[in-house]
């Protein structure tokens, strides 16, 4: 007999669920989609971390030309596990109008700048040398302020110097800006507040070169105590380079971010760089610095007979307290910029072919274009303002040193490798402004190594140097940790706003758990000879014009403790023949 097939249990109950799961089923498909559509997209770091090495093509590519030029691409970034600390919105531009970096910007503040600015104290100060060396000075004076507790009036930007620039401070920055993103910071003023009538009479001192927070605070501000009002002269690196970690990011804020260009300069700098892009994708800018007065100041000689030490000795008088020149050993010592041409082999030898596009930043010249020619024959793509804009465009700045030269400034900030035949004030604080801005390439000459490579170049082949050049400048191109952080000067290398991520930071603290005794200080020396390759640069145009102003208040007593207006600190004292820095 056949049983009839039994049907298993629970198989009613289970077609009855199936539209119900199926249902469940679609309507979390459904949440998921939207919840996916709604949400934003998820943020991209890649560009908050420098960029993996890669190299794009900046003429011909690779090979040799038929010139037999080294073809190379342009390396626009190098490996590193570093990044800029929270930037948000990366800081790529000068022209940028809205820059902002989230560690600088959302920094915790205790107090509002209202609440530590003591009432009727108030800080003027008095910049020095050209614009670059004057930006030095703003940034400082507004740390300066912060130490003092001090209500800052706009800075008044030198006049009296070698360029007499009549510009104001508004004429350059855009100081409305400058005052509002600084107002968490500092209280910051146009102008002395009106007096019932009366004149505001101020402090005329002068503080040491490198003054600490603890120089501010026993010299500066005790003075407040007798006085409302105290102005600083001569104000360019005279504030310490190490600093607590809070005035170190200040300085960020103010150098990075505050100090913008007004309108008129940022436009027609944008204009001058998407010329350069239409000629070419990418380009090199050069700061060059040889003009006859600087060539003077360092006392250097390049060879142009009894002609040359004739000129350029006449323009050396002008600097009473200059020592006499040794040439042979100030280019030992690498303290002399290198010549258009030996700037031209440097780069042919590091790889950039002659069909690269050059912008050249520099100011007359010695020796005009029979000087130019060598460079112009390596690099044919050869421009400047001068030949990417119409005179009727630059008529509005061109009676001005420092507007002229903040539109240099925008068009090399904006280049893809920036190149310096010297190591002064703009090429320190680019350096510093394109290290922060991700590593931007910025290759400066190690003149202390290339010297006798240039004195022997007719001696060796192109192969022999081309290692040599690459070998000697290794270290000076812009790389992180290319410099370690705390040396050099903070405005050409701000760590303290530039943070590694945390696996560096591990594997760096291992490393340096294991090093004690003989091989710590081994490392030190060696970072020490690295600091020694760099050239060291005097300010030629540091004069004693403001030194009838540094008597205003000789005649008060019992100010900052009887002491002088020069204060010398121990560490801090000036060179008594020389000022430390080269102007711009």
């Amino acid at each position: 007999m056949v049983l009839p097939r039994r049907r298993p249990y629970g198989n009613n109950g289970l077609r009855r669920l199936a539209p119900v799961i199926a249902l469940v089923c679609g309507g979390i498909l459904v949440f998921l989609a939207l919840v996916s559509f709604l949400m934003p997209p998820p943020v991209d770091t890649d560009h908050l971390r420098s960029r993996h090495s890669h190299v794009v093509p900046f003429g011909t590519g690779g090979g040799e030309g038929s010139n037999g030029a080294l073809k190379l691409g342009v390396p626009l970034a190098v490996e590193d596990r570093i990044m800029i600390c929270g930037v948000r919105d990366f800081p790529n531009s000068t022209m940028d109008a809205a820059m902002r970096a989230k560690n600088l910007e959302d920094v915790s503040h205790a107090t509002e700048a209202e609440d530590i600015t003591v009432p009727n104290r108030f800080l003027m100060i008095a910049t020095s040398g050209g614009l670059n060396q004057q930006r030095t000075g703003i940034t400082d004076a507004v740390v300066a302020a912060r130490i003092l507790n001090a209500t800052l009036v706009v800075p008044k930007l030198d006049q009296k110097s070698f360029w007499k620039d009549s510009s104001d401070f508004s004429d350059i920055f855009d100081v409305d800006w400058f005052i509002k993103y600084l107002a968490k910071d500092i209280k910051i003023i146009k102008q002395l507040p009106d007096k019932k009538g009366k004149s505001w009479t101020p402090y005329t001192m002068r503080v040491p070169r490198k003054c600490s927070e603890r120089c501010y605070e026993s010299r500066v501000r005790p003075v407040f105590s007798k006085r409302h009002i105290v102005r600083l002269t001569k104000f360019d690196y005279r504030l310490a380079n190490r600093l607590g970690t809070d005035l170190q990011k200040l300085r960020c804020r103010v150098n990075y971010h505050a100090l913008r260009f007004t309108d008129p300069i940022l436009d027609m700098g944008r204009e001058l760089v998407r010329r350069m892009r239409i000629r070419s994708k990418h380009y090199i800018a050069l700061h060059l610095r040889f003009e006859p007065d600087m060539l003077a100041f360092s006392g250097c000689y390049y060879g142009g007979g009894e002609k040359e030490r004739k000129e350029l000795g006449a323009i050396r008088k002008r600097w009473k307290t200059l020592h006499t020149s040794n040439p042979d050993r100030e280019r030992r010592h690498g303290k002399c910029p290198l010549t258009p041409e030996e700037v031209g082999l440097m780069l042919r030898a590091l790889g950039y072919g002659s069909d690269v596009h050059i912008y050249v930043a520099s100011g007359e010249v010695y020796g005009g274009e029979e000087t130019l020619a060598p460079l112009k024959a390596l690099f044919p793509n050869f421009y400047s303002k001068d030949t990417i804009a119409m005179k009727e465009e630059l008529e509005p700045y061109a009676a001005f040193s420092s507007r002229m030269a903040a539109l240099d400034f925008i068009v090399c900030d904006e280049s893809d490798v920036f190149v310096t035949n010297n190591n002064g004030n703009m090429a320190k604080i680019l350096a510093g402004r394109r290290r922060y801005s991700g590593h931007k390439p910025t290759i400066r000459p190690n003149a202390k190594k290339l010297y006798r490579l240039f004195l022997n170049k007719g001696n060796i082949s192109w192969e022999a140097f081309t290692s040599k050049v690459r070998t000697y400048q290794r270290g000076f191109m812009g790389e992180p940790n290319e410099v370690r952080p705390g040396r050099g000067e903070f405005h050409e290398n701000p760590s303290s706003c530039i943070c590694e991520e945390p696996g560096a930071v591990n594997a760096k603290r291992d490393q340096g758990s294991q090093k004690s005794g003989r091989g710590e200080s081994d490392a030190a020396r060696k970072d020490d000879q690295n600091m020694d390759d760099e050239l060291e640069w005097m300010d030629p145009d540091d004069d004693d014009e403001e030194e009838d102003d540094d008597q205003t208040g000789v005649q008060e007593t019992g100010l900052a403790n009887g002491s002088d207006l020069d204060y010398s600190v121990p560490g801090t004292e000036e060179q008594p023949e020389l000022e430390e820095m080269l102007s711009d």
